[in-house]
């Protein structure tokens, strides 16, 4: 389990636990693993460090990481030939608005895709409701404050959110089956939405009243979003995910429903367990 102590690893590692499914967490800091409170003594290993990797990995019948797509090469390379992988992407991969992430997760898929290896790369949707994950939280916290809710388009592009149980549902079925050969696969929420919806239902779960939404034109937003970041104390804004705005994210779940076997949670009971917990 590579990437063991991070959001998506350390989920994936509590629900392999309470399976009484044993695995090998792998980490580049043992302070930060200990620290989740989880059973086993991780392996520490760089994954830019080829020979530390290779000695992690060594015996190991299936290999799962949630670190980015980018080491996927590294991985490949370390792991035995007959292991399969299992690899956490994003639907970055998709986005017409090119960055390094992005990038690395199609460069990822390729290397997989490519190798000849019995495994898949999961490309999940944005990820919410992770415990210490702050997508819609601070979302939320910027909509607390704001009069109006100025989006590009008036919030019209689709996105299709997927809540963090799911996505560790999706890494424990992709775990458990046998794979012929390398696949990608899109894991979303189960239907798109309008952002502009979407933003109403997470202030609605937050417990207050959605502002309105002002259409605005991206140019603007661009350059509001860079002054917003010279005020203390108001959540950032990053530029890449305003143009993303502009983008649909909507998908069809059919392939991960009849790969991975489940049907994923409604937005509203998503939202309502991540602003209130159990």
């Amino acid at each position: 389990m590579i990437g063991a102590s991070g959001r998506s690893g350390a989920a994936l590692c509590r629900a392999l636990a309470e399976h009484g499914l044993p695995f090998r967490p792998v980490v580049r800091n043992p302070e930060r693993w200990r620290s989740t409170g989880l059973p086993g003594e991780p392996r520490v290993a760089d994954l830019r460090d080829p020979f530390a990797l290779q000695a992690a990995l060594a015996g190991a019948g299936r290999v799962v990481s949630c670190a980015h797509a980018r080491h996927a090469p590294a991985i490949l390379a370390a792991a035995t030939p007959e292991a399969q992988i299992v690899l956490m992407g994003s639907t970055r991969r998709f986005s017409a608005w090119r960055d390094e992430h992005g990038d690395g997760v199609r460069r990822g898929e390729a290397a997989l895709l490519e190798s000849g290896r019995r495994g898949v790369i999961l490309h999940p949707t944005m990820i919410y409701g992770a415990e210490g994950e702050d997508n819609v939280q601070r979302l939320a916290a910027l909509l607390r404050r704001l009069p109006i809710a100025p989006l590009p388009d008036g919030g019209r592009a689709l996105v299709q959110p997927i809540h963090q149980s799911d996505v560790t549902r999706a890494l424990l079925s992709a775990l458990q089956r046998e794979w012929r050969s390398a696949q990608a696969l899109v894991i979303a929420g189960p239907a798109p939405l309008r952002y502009a919806e979407f933003l109403r239902a997470v202030c609605r779960a937050a417990g207050f009243k959605p502002p309105p939404v002002v259409p605005l034109p991206l140019p603007l937003l661009l350059a509001g979003a860079a002054i917003l970041r010279t005020v203390p104390r108001l959540p950032r804004i990053r530029s890449q995910e305003l143009r993303r705005l502009t983008e649909d994210k909507a998908f069809d779940i059919g392939p991960m429903h009849a790969e991975l076997g489940f049907t994923p949670l409604p937005l509203e009971e998503g939202l309502a367990r991540t602003f209130h917990p159990v």
